[in-house]
């Protein structure tokens, strides 16, 4: 999925301006894990051996948007990212949640119906 690559090369161009300018290192690291991990997720997912493996990275990979925006939230409120970058972030990573719950509907549907 090139959304969930664009977003990780947006998070850790975020994670080098944050550490750089503003010598933030705790909520960076945790950043950069989770926000790259979804297409990670997404990756390994589309390579799956079976459509419960693609189930499982896909929920892995919603999961870890999820908590990306949790370190969007507390990265904004305790003033490290601005509205407009916080927007921007939290924009594409919700976009990013709907298209893999849409996903993970379909496809449960579909595992659920023998398909």
């Amino acid at each position: 999925m090139e959304k969930s690559f664009s977003f990780a090369v947006k998070v850790v161009e975020l994670v080098k301006i944050l550490s750089k300018e503003k010598n933030e290192y705790v909520m960076t690291k945790q950043i950069l894990r989770s926000g790259t991990s979804i297409g990670a997720n997404v990756s390994e997912g589309l390579g799956g051996s079976s459509k419960k493996d693609f189930v499982s990275k896909m929920y892995i990979a919603y999961k870890e948007a999820k908590e990306t925006i949790y370190w969007l939230n507390l990265l904004h409120a305790t003033n490290y990212l601005n509205r407009d970058n916080f927007n921007s972030f939290r924009d594409d990573c919700e976009e990013i949640i709907k298209i893999l719950y849409s996903i993970l509907k379909t496809s449960r549907k579909n595992i659920n119906s023998g398909n």
